[in-house]
């Protein structure tokens, strides 16, 4: 994303950080956008029926692997809303865990289609 009209300052992945972290390897990028785009989806279900059910445990345990999944591909702020639906888990407070999905799912929202517009632009 790279034209001035774009979200530059908004866009949910910081990509020169993930560039950086697969030393501009734009097949391994590819690659683990596929893996990411399979993966997510699933896990923020699970994490979404968790809150529903109050389910803190599993809270804790989703926040946490989708925390990994968004911190790998440099999704940081994302991975900070998840990190605090972990900690709200592991304190056991409902209180505020179902505003902070929605902040979570707000976040991500342009997520899927930011990342196939990057694998988009990394094919030859």
């Amino acid at each position: 994303m790279t034209q001035q009209g774009d979200r530059s300052s908004q866009d949910a992945v910081d990509l020169p950080d993930l560039l950086e972290r697969v030393d501009n390897e734009h097949d391994l990028l590819c690659e683990l956008i596929g893996m990411f785009k399979e993966e997510f989806p699933l896990v923020l279900q699970s994490l979404k029926q968790s809150v529903v059910r109050e389910d803190i445990k599993n809270v804790e345990v989703t926040s946490h692997a989708l925390k990994g999944m968004l911190s790998a591909l440099s999704v940081t702020r994302a991975a900070a809303i998840a990190a605090r639906l972990e900690e709200m888990g592991r304190d056991g407070k409902t209180l505020g865990m179902t505003e902070a999905l929605a902040l979570l799912e707000h976040e991500v929202s342009t997520l899927l289609p930011e990342l196939d517009a990057y694998t988009a632009e990394a094919k030859p």
